[in-house]
């Protein structure tokens, strides 16, 4: 089975090598993104080959590939940011023979893409909810339409110890506004609020959030900046931290409560 990865950012090569490494079945892998020396890169690291973003496929020793080469795959699957995956699927669906699949973070517009422009071949959307080195995680999926390439993909991620579930586009994109985007905000809000301190201060809440902090920035801004821009959240994150700030101690006694008997409640769900 041959592979298409379109993206080969830090997702895109860790997909890339996932397929090679763990599918049930022997995978190659090829990589197109518009840097052409992170394709390269990405490509020569796996042993795989080049495909031009205008057509003309290339191997990893820069010769041109031949037309069968340069023709189609078994699944195409799109790792690229948030605010390309639409295009990215409208541009490379023809390239897939039997699937395309996406792990952008996103669920509800990729699959609009792909049901539009694949809505004979197998589809589903993939969310790894860690970066690459922190892995293994969790791994909803929406699968669209079914079929041996979308299984060969999630029996791939669940070889790595993933927890694969099943879930709606909906309900995805609806709990990304929490997961994410409200918790990036409160946490870079916490950052953009908070000043130094020495160090023997710090309680046992304190000092976590200020690891979060240097954890996420820690990351690539792009890539918050588009889950920001994708997810509603931050302004909800104002709002809450508008009414702590104007709570006189009995409203501040009443949020307090509210909030915790919230949380008490999300365990026994959990449990």
């Amino acid at each position: 089975m041959d592979a298409l990865v379109v993206g080969a950012g830090a997702m895109g090569r860790w997909l890339g090598q996932a397929l090679r490494d763990d599918a049930p079945r022997s995978v190659s892998v090829a990589f197109v993104d518009p840097d052409r020396s992170a394709a390269h890169e990405a490509a020569d690291a796996l042993g795989g080959r080049v495909v031009d973003p205008a057509g003309e496929d290339t191997n990893t020793d820069g010769e041109e590939a031949t037309t069968a080469e340069a023709d189609t795959f078994d699944v195409v699957c799109i790792a690229v940011p948030l605010p390309a995956a639409s295009d990215a699927i409208a541009a490379y669906a023809d390239r897939a023979e039997q699937a395309i699949v996406d792990v952008t973070g996103q669920m509800a517009e990729p699959l609009a893409a792909m049901r539009e422009h694949a809505l004979d071949r197998e589809r589903a959307s993939f969310h790894p909810l860690f970066a690459p080195e922190s892995e293994p995680g969790n791994v909803p999926v929406v699968v669209d339409e079914d079929g041996p390439a979308v299984t060969m993909v999630r029996d791939t991620f669940v070889a790595r110890e993933n927890n694969v579930f099943e879930t709606t586009a909906a309900e995805h994109d609806e709990a990304m506004e929490t997961v994410q985007a409200r918790t990036h905000a409160a946490v870079l809000a916490f950052g953009l609020a908070a000043e130094p301190v020495d160090p023997a201060f710090h309680t046992t809440v304190s000092e976590p959030l200020a690891e979060l902090v240097e954890q996420v920035t820690g990351s690539e801004p792009r890539v918050y900046a588009d889950v920001q821009a994708a997810f509603d959240g931050a302004e909800d994150v104002v709002a809450a931290a508008q009414e702590i700030a104007a709570a006189d101690p009995d409203t501040f006694e009443g949020i307090y409560r509210r909030i915790g008997e919230q949380a008490s409640a999300e365990r026994e769900q959990d449990r």
